[in-house]
């Protein structure tokens, strides 16, 4: 009886030792587990502690780089046209000779603005080397040196930085000399024409040869004078001589 007590002691002691060993065990299972967790969460734990200061917003994506405009060059406002009232004198000289013996009505002629023509602001609009272009509209000379020849002159057009315009304008001067032919083969024959005439006179008047000879000497002589007296005088512009233009209408010309 005493031995199964004994027996049944050990038993409950041994249960003892098993039930704490069991308890023991569920405790360290638990505290690894939760050292297990613990680990598992530190670094959740500890980014959360660290991140003390707000998380930085995502920048906002960059907008596209705008295309600039070209920049436009300012233009620059191009300057009136320039222009000469009516009654402005535009000065030139002849490019070449105009003599009433060979020129006629209808031939051109050229002369050379010799100043700068400018406006009422002191603008330049006809510059001194620009060309004057007309017509010759008579040409008539003299039939004797008591008589004045005829030589007129039509402007139809000036010629600025390579452009020509039409002007309405009159030659008011121009500087001509008169110019005798010379002995012409119809002056020869006035003066042959007297000798004969004053030959056949002298010789009716004087019925010798002295006379005839007298006569065809004063014949010759009244020749001369009649060929002399009705020589044609020619009416010359010389090349380089001055001739006056004077505008009857305004002038307007574009500026280079």
């Amino acid at each position: 009886m005493t031995r199964l007590a004994k027996q049944g002691s050990i038993f409950a002691a041994l249960a003892g030792v098993a039930l704490f060993a069991c308890v023991q065990g569920e405790k360290t299972a638990q505290s690894a587990d939760s050292t297990a967790r613990n680990l598992t969460l530190a670094p959740t734990e500890s980014t959360a502690a660290l991140k003390d200061v707000p998380a930085r917003a995502t920048e906002a994506a960059k907008p596209a780089l705008e295309k600039k405009a070209p920049v436009k060059k300012p233009v620059a406002a191009k300057p009136a046209p320039l222009m000469l009232a009516a009654g402005a004198r535009v000065p030139a000289t002849a490019n070449d000779t105009i003599s009433t013996r060979s020129a006629k009505a209808g031939d051109s002629f050229t002369a050379t603005v010799s100043q700068d023509v400018k406006d009422a602001t002191g603008r330049v609009v006809i510059p001194a080397g620009a060309t004057v272009s007309g017509t010759i509209t008579a040409a008539e000379p003299a039939p004797n040196p008591n008589s004045t020849g005829r030589i007129d002159l039509s402007v139809t057009s000036v010629s600025v930085h390579g452009k020509s315009y039409a002007i309405d304008a009159s030659v008011v001067a121009m500087d001509t000399i008169m110019k005798g032919r010379g002995v012409t083969k119809a002056d020869a024959a006035k003066v042959a024409g007297g000798a004969v005439a004053g030959a056949i006179v002298g010789k009716l008047l004087g019925k010798n040869t002295k006379g005839a000879v007298i006569g065809g000497a004063a014949g010759a002589a009244a020749g001369a004078a009649a060929a002399r007296a009705s020589r044609d005088i020619d009416v010359v512009i010389p090349k380089g001589a001055a001739i006056t233009v004077k505008l009857n209408a305004p002038l307007t010309v574009k500026t280079a």
